[in-house]
């Protein structure tokens, strides 16, 4: 397969609630161990969204839960109406529990979403969805 997918590492950010990687069309995150992720502790990670896709360029979000931590679910309806450019929005869960809320999530979310064991698979995944619609 021929990648049309840059996956070089834009710029690579260590916030307090994470890593988050930026590259063309797709960002990774992994979440710290224990966070409780709402809203307001993503605003930074929403501004730096806003910094490298605007509004125009198409993107997934890849959730690498390598940690355990807590979300709101409901926040996931403010950060989508911020990104009409979000194409999909990917989990790669490392655990049968991990699976099961990744899967009760998926309700709370009105783009394309999938859930992955490797990121290979999540970024094969983004390729298509980018490129291929």
């Amino acid at each position: 397969m021929q990648w049309k997918i840059n996956k070089n590492l834009i710029k690579k950010y260590d916030l307090d609630i994470g890593t988050v990687s930026f590259y063309e069309n797709y960002v990774v995150t992994e979440i710290k161990e224990g966070i409780l992720l709402n809203y307001e502790k993503a605003g930074q990670l929403l501004l730096l969204g806003k910094e490298h896709y605007g509004n125009n360029i198409p993107f997934v979000y890849i959730s690498n839960r390598i940690h355990s931590y807590s979300f709101e679910p409901t926040a996931h309806f403010k950060s989508t109406e911020l990104f009409p450019n979000l194409k999909g929005y990917a989990v790669i869960t490392h655990n049968a529990i991990g699976n099961k809320i990744a899967e009760l999530e998926q309700s709370f979310l009105n783009t394309p979403t999938q859930i992955f064991n490797s990121l290979e698979d999540a970024v094969i995944w983004v390729e298509q969805l980018i490129f291929h619609d």
